[in-house]
This record gives C-alpha cells, sequence and structure tokens, in this order.
C-alpha cells in the first residue's frame, strides 16, 4: 500500500472513530497533511463522518480550496484546516468538532481544565475563540482565510481551542494524537461538569499534565487505544 493509500484508509478510519465516540455527528471534520505535498490537505467531501471512506476523500491546497478540477461539494469550514496547516507546519492532523460537553466551556466563565489522566494531553490553558472580536455578528462558521488565520493566531502553540458557541479545534503531531485528545477531550468535559457539581475540584498539576501528555503518547498507549477505538467503530467498506 502506498503513502497516499494508507493515508486515505487512516482518515477514513478516523472519520468513523470520531463518530462512534460521540465527537462528532453530521457535522464536523478531521484532516491530515498530504504525505506527498506537505502544504496541501486531505480532506473527505461534504457527508456524515460515519459514512467517509477512501473514495470521499478530496485534496486541497494551502488557501483551503480543492481542485477547479473536482466537482464534490466540500465541507465550508474547511479554512481553519489550511489556516492551521499554515501557521503550524510540525502538525500533521486537524479536527473541528462540536463536542457537547465541550459548548458550555467556550459560553461561561467555566475554564476547561485536566482532571483525567487520559485528559492531560488537552493542555493546561485551554482557551476560548470568539468569532465575533474581530468579525461582529456572523453564523460562527469560519469560511474563509481571514476567520481561520485569526483562530490558528489564538491557538498558537496549543492542541486545543474552544470556540464560542461552536466546538473546538484540535491538532496534533499525528492522526492517532489528534484523534485521541479529541475523544478524551469530551470524556474530560464531563467528567469536570460532574465534579464541580460535587464540590471543589483537584485540578492537574503543570508537571501531571505535561507526563501524563508524555505517557499517552507512547507507542505502547497509543497502539492499545487505537486497536479498541477501530474495533468500537464501524471500519466496513474501508
Amino acid at each position: 500500500m502506498t503513502d497516499l493509500a494508507a493515508s486515505l484508509r487512516e482518515l477514513s478510519i478516523a472519520n468513523r472513530i470520531l463518530a462512534r465516540e460521540g465527537v462528532v455527528d453530521g457535522f464536523g471534520h478531521v484532516t491530515i497533511r498530504h504525505p506527498d505535498k506537505p502544504a496541501h490537505f486531505l480532506m473527505a467531501c461534504s457527508r456524515s463522518p460515519a459514512l467517509v471512506t477512501p473514495d470521499d476523500i478530496m485534496t486541497f491546497g494551502p488557501d483551503g480550496e480543492p481542485p477547479a478540477s473536482d466537482a464534490r461539494r466540500p465541507y465550508a469550514e474547511r479554512f481553519i484546516h489550511a489556516a492551521m496547516y499554515e501557521a503550524r507546519p510540525e502538525v500533521k492532523a486537524v479536527i473541528h468538532n462540536h463536542s457537547p460537553s465541550l459548548i458550555p466551556f467556550g459560553v461561561t466563565k467555566a475554564r476547561l481544565r485536566p482532571i483525567l489522566h487520559m485528559a492531560g494531553c488537552i493542555g493546561e490553558d485551554v482557551k476560548v475563540w470568539d468569532i465575533r472580536r474581530k468579525f461582529g455578528d456572523t453564523n460562527l462558521l469560519v469560511v474563509n482565510m481571514a476567520h481561520g488565520r485569526d483562530l490558528a493566531a489564538m491557538h498558537g502553540r496549543n492542541r486545543m481551542t474552544l470556540m464560542r458557541g461552536h466546538g473546538c479545534t484540535i491538532t496534533g503531531l499525528t492522526l492517532q494524537d489528534a484523534v485521541i485528545t479529541a475523544v478524551y477531550a469530551e470524556v474530560n468535559a464531563r467528567l469536570q461538569m460532574q465534579a464541580m457539581a460535587l464540590g471543589d475540584v483537584e485540578y492537574m498539576t503543570s508537571g501531571e499534565v505535561a507526563r501524563t501528555t508524555e505517557m499517552v503518547a507512547m507507542p505502547l498507549a497509543v497502539d492499545r487505544v487505537w486497536e479498541y477505538f477501530v474495533a468500537r467503530a464501524d471500519c466496513s467498506g474501508i
């Protein structure tokens, strides 16, 4: 299998995993940097992530646009991905989703912070990007490079940024890294709200965040959880 063929298959599987784990539904998307053309990225055409196959995946340029010869309908928010790859050359995967338990942390003063060792990878300082601050009243979608670059500027070197009233964007050094972060961000948000309802919360320290992030990125951990995710997802036809 060529690098491109393998990438198409892994990206299709990632779509199915994110759908199965409740991170995306009919909306949301995941991309990877093109293995042969680093300035480009791979992304499915506009369809439900749970149904994506390698045949649905398109190539996009640095401007977030597909070739004129590809008549398939792309996702409107592909500019999130284009801007992140432009700003972060080391990033290999980007996820945008509307993970439900994250939304309250983007519209209140409560900060999303790691409380679970598997979620240290979300980072200690999860910022909230508000499209209204620069662009006024919109439909909250990131539909051009100006929107995307403003989001990428706030994202900086972080792994995750919340988007007010919308969802979040996650970057990863590998596709597996991004998927694991997205899944456990949702888990952590749900657990954090439960813990906050009980009383004062003991959050992870900076050192614990750093060490657990390293732990979750170890091949042993990645291979094990990825095998679990794949087994749970419907990967038929891929």
